[in-house]
């Protein structure tokens, strides 16, 4: 690469952090050096002094800087070619950077990016834009799924930018979880105009040219017909079933054979996703433009998911079955994630308590909690353990791991099983399983050491614990703050019990990811203990 857009890896877009490798609650990433980027400190246009580098799209690097004439930081995008392209393909690079912001500027809707200026200097495009801070939906779905409520949201709001860009002339073209910002106070938004296409323009592709991302390109566009609205849609519809399922039902191990699945595998519904959920999805997945929903009837069925009519005030709903929800958070939260992290009152207390009534109280030994369901993962962990039945389970054989999530995003559990063996079968490491004191140590090195990626400034303290079903167990508790958070944010937390078996052979750790305070860390704590307490391990 040239110093025309700087490196070529790293974030994929505005100051966000790169999505940590499929499959581990903990997967290690290299840390982050300290060395300045080429370019910190340059000037572009005589106001905007680059700060920092912040990602790389297709065509173009983003920088973090400080427009000096108002005070204010902004996100500055600047065009990115490889050496020894042709100078027709470098300038249309510079024009589909141009074409980008002339197609954001002109939509004004909130989850639009809105662009501030355009700067042409040394021959090149700089794009001026609002900066827009928190993660990308792909950073937040390689942490696990969202529940329909949630991913209803973020497509509501996805769909009011399309909205807004197809009433101005304008398909985007490239709708996709990468270009979806999680921003804060829940805003979302839709970036990345690169190649979109603006009514009345002449296209930019190159003869033979695919642009866009395979797995969520309509089919329509597979074959090379004009695409419309409905393409854009289409696109909402693998992003909504991406965000409910982890990925698109598309995907395949090679272009070619992602996009002969789009025009002829018909996908399952949605396992996670709620009835009315699945089925706008799957209407909006027809293979026929024509077919699918209009904006107007995917807004309403969104709508009725992402907030459900509140039922009536008794403990059951119509026909004995309980109140949709998570019984860790109450309705006010769902959908609140500041709210639910601060978690500042004691409503939440009082569904914990709610929660913790047994089920057949003058049984012999401990009775598994009202709305409780005991778990049995003999082929994954070598265990069983007792969870509330509204977590959603998420399972990956090869890192040897099972995790439960709470609907409303506070709680996660997860167990994993270690042992001398490869953890997976792309490994020959074998690993030494040590004490339980010392592999509760090397949890909390693995933190300090930056080696768990989306975890700054932790701090970890491991303590001796009682033993566990005659084996040796320890424990470790680690505070930290997301990537990407400030002073402001509330911080979390990771509380992990390791047992060792008698042999030495296999150690297995229970972990709790919850907030570090409050009303939130004493509602983890107890849950904790209660799954804790109906964990067994069935190899010792």
């Amino acid at each position: 690469m040239t110093n025309d857009g700087g490196w070529a890896s790293g974030p994929t877009s505005y100051e966000l952090q790169p999505p940590a490798p499929a499959g581990t609650p903990h997967a290690p990433t290299q840390a982050n050096t300290a060395a300045p980027e080429p370019g910190t400190g340059r000037v572009v246009g005589g106001r905007y002094r680059l700060i920092s580098r912040l990602g790389h799209g297709g065509m173009g690097t983003v920088w973090k800087a400080r427009d000096e004439v108002v005070d204010r930081d902004v996100a500055v995008k600047e065009s990115r070619v490889p050496d020894g392209v042709p100078e027709s393909m470098r300038q249309n690079v510079h024009l589909r950077m141009q074409r980008e912001a002339r197609a954001a500027a002109r939509i004004d809707h909130p989850s639009v990016v809105t662009v501030h200026d355009v700067v042409v200097e040394d021959g090149r495009p700089w794009i001026v834009m609002e900066l827009v801070r928190g993660n990308s939906l792909a950073d937040r779905l390689a942490e696990g799924t969202l529940d329909p409520r949630e991913a209803a949201r973020v497509g509501l709001a996805v769909l009011g930018a399309l909205s807004a860009a197809h009433q101005a002339g304008v398909l985007h073209r490239d709708v996709k979880p990468d270009n979806v910002l999680l921003g804060r106070d829940e805003r979302v938004v839709l970036t990345d105009f690169g190649i979109a296409q603006i009514e009345g323009e002449q296209g930019l592709t190159e003869t033979g040219a695919f642009v866009g991302s395979p797995e969520y390109v309509a089919p329509e566009r597979v074959l090379g017909q004009r695409p419309g609205p409905a393409s854009d849609l289409w696109s909402l519809g693998v992003v909504l079933y991406a965000a409910a399922e982890g990925m698109s039902p598309f995907r395949r191990s090679n272009t070619q054979a992602t996009m002969q699945a789009i025009l002829s595998s018909d996908p399952q519904v949605p396992a996670r996703g709620t009835g009315a959920f699945s089925e706008i999805v799957m209407q909006l997945l027809r293979k026929d433009p024509a077919a699918r929903p209009t904006a107007a009837e995917v807004r309403q069925a969104l709508e009725d998911v992402a907030h459900p009519q509140a039922p009536r005030p008794s403990s059951f709903t119509a026909g004995g079955a309980r109140p949709a929800g998570s019984k860790w958070a109450p309705p006010v939260l769902h959908g609140n994630r500041k709210a639910q992290w601060g978690l500042g009152g004691g409503v939440v207390a009082v569904a914990v308590a709610a929660a913790l009534l047994v089920v057949n109280p003058f049984a012999v030994g401990p009775a598994v909690p009202l709305h409780w369901k005991v778990r049995d993962e003999p082929e994954i962990v070598k265990a069983s353990l007792a969870v509330p039945e509204d977590f959603t389970k998420e399972v990956n054989a090869d890192e040897g791991w099972v995790a439960f999530r709470d609907p409303s995003g506070v709680f996660n559990i997860a167990l994993t099983r270690r042992t001398e063996e490869p953890r997976n079968k792309y490994s020959s490491e074998r690993v030494e399983i040590g004490s339980a004191e010392e592999e509760a140590g090397k949890l909390a090195k693995s933190y300090k050491d930056g080696k768990v990626s989306g975890i700054n400034d932790p701090s970890s303290k491991t303590s001796e614990v009682p033993s566990f079903q005659g084996m040796e167990a320890a424990e470790t508790v680690t505070v930290y703050r997301r990537s990407g958070d400030d002073e402001k944010d509330p911080k979390r937390a990771y509380r992990e019990r390791v047992i060792v078996n008698k042999a030495g052979t296999a150690a297995w750790i229970l972990s709790l990811r919850m907030p570090a305070a409050g009303q939130g860390r004493k509602d983890g704590d107890k849950l904790f203990d209660n799954v804790l307490k109906y964990l067994k391990i069935q190899e010792q």
